[in-house]
């Protein structure tokens, strides 16, 4: 408590003095907060896109805080939606063939191989056996190819045909793929245009140099593989007994 001039009376506490300086101190911070609410409510309605903390579930999509009319994910979406649809019957590397069932060769059939490369791939039983050679050489997937080419040639029907094509591409043409055979750049570039629709007969180029690859390259070293001539004397002694 002060005096009439000024002074303070010696019995007043420091609670009253605190007090009474606070007061003012309060009525300050009272009228500061209210200048500052209708400021806050003006740049809330100036934009309306904007959503509350309220209603950010019903107004944005995603994890994203922007309008749904704007968002990058709707176009995602709307992307998506509307890339065709692949059929229920969608084909797997599985409906490829890997392995061809044919009997054993004869000694004439084995011997026949030697005459020339067409020989050893006009049967199953001459691919196999060059099949298992190029397993050794780790270039299996030459015939693999040329093998799923020619099963694609027999397709007649459109979305199988595509199926096909798209497993063949990824497995051998793509340069992601650890099975990509060996193809010169202007068969890349043919066959990348094709594939927007592609045929049965998309990869026939790459097949035909895949199948010239074979015949220059590993033909010869087959013929002089261990593998060909233990054949070639198996089925020998197995002659002379009968």
């Amino acid at each position: 408590m002060r005096t009439a001039d000024g002074g303070e009376l010696a019995g007043a506490s420091p609670l009253a003095r605190r007090a009474d300086g606070e007061i003012p101190m309060r009525s300050e911070r009272t009228e500061m907060r209210k200048r500052q609410m209708p400021a806050a409510q003006e740049t809330t309605s100036s934009t309306p896109g904007q959503p509350g903390a309220g209603d950010r579930g019903s107004n944005t999509c995603c994890f994203c805080w922007c309008c749904c009319c704007s968002c990058s994910c709707l176009t995602v979406r709307n992307q998506e939606e509307q890339r065709p649809r692949r059929p229920s019957h969608e084909l797997t590397r599985e409906d490829l063939p890997t392995c061809e069932e044919s009997p054993s060769p004869t000694l004439e059939e084995v011997n026949a191989w030697a005459q020339s490369f067409d020989k050893v791939m006009l049967t199953p039983a001459g691919r196999n056996a060059f099949r298992e050679f190029l397993r050794t050489e780790f270039s299996e997937e030459n015939m693999l190819f040329w093998m799923a080419c020619e099963e694609l040639k027999k397709e007649a029907n459109k979305t199988i045909i595509e199926e096909k094509a798209r497993i063949i591409y990824e497995d051998y043409i793509s340069i992601l793929s650890p099975k990509e055979v060996s193809l010169d750049s202007r068969v890349r570039e043919v066959i990348n245009r094709n594939m927007v629709e592609p045929s049965q007969h998309i990869f026939d180029d790459a097949q035909l140099q895949i199948y010239t690859l074979m015949h220059r390259d590993s033909y010869p070293r087959f013929m002089n593989s261990a593998l060909y001539k233990d054949l070639l004397q198996s089925l020998a002694e197995k002659s002379v007994e009968a």
